[in-house]
């Protein structure tokens, strides 16, 4: 389980093909001593696990196993070597929940139809895919590339979110522009609100 607040940017090192699966490299700030072999680390929203961690040439390291089923239904698939993406360590328990409860489970891509710059923070239009746009809610809470952050109006399929100089700038959503895909991962409450009544 992961609370959607970015803990350290990373970038891609190395990919590596390895028949069905894609192993990747990434660069941290994260001392390799505290992180599990096994370990769940939410890499820009997918909850990836550690299979290797290390340190080379003073650069710590982990390294990820991604399978077809997330190549397939994330932005993983389009990672690329020196590419920055958002980290997060899993929660412990007694640790400050700022965000909201997110598992890493990627619902889908979002596209990011348009940014507006002002006063230091940055307006995003944002455009989810049909299947999951009724689980978004003017006020809720949405997980936008393993961000936490607050959804302000929605219209369709589309949402608009806000995000402040502190955001921007300890994340890569400072280097988001329109066109842009992003995984989502719509609230955890939510999904199984709307699960409950379609049962009944």
């Amino acid at each position: 389980m992961f609370t959607g607040l970015v803990s350290d940017v990373g970038t891609i090192l190395s990919i590596e093909q390895k028949g069905e699966l894609r192993r990747i490299r990434i660069a941290c700030s994260y001392d390799p001593k505290t992180i599990l072999l096994g370990a769940s680390i939410a890499c820009s929203g997918p909850c990836l696990t550690a299979v290797e961690i290390g340190t080379q040439n003073g650069q710590n390291y982990f390294e990820v196993d991604a399978a077809a089923e997330t190549l397939a239904r994330t932005t993983v698939g389009s990672w690329s070597v020196g590419q920055r993406i958002n980290l997060e360590r899993s929660l412990k328990i007694g640790d400050e929940l700022g965000g909201h409860i997110v598992t890493g489970h990627v619902d889908g891509v979002a596209k990011m139809v348009e940014r507006r710059d002002f006063d230091g923070m940055a307006h995003f239009e944002m455009e989810a895919p049909q299947a999951i746009a009724r689980f978004i809610a003017e006020k809720g809470s949405v997980c936008l590339d393993g961000t936490s952050l607050t959804v302000n109006s929605v219209t369709d399929n589309r949402f608009t979110i806000l995000l402040i100089p502190h955001t921007l700038a300890v994340t890569t959503w400072g280097e988001r522009k329109a066109g842009d895909s992003l995984n989502i991962e719509v609230d955890l409450m939510a999904r199984y609100a709307a699960r409950l009544v379609e049962a009944k």
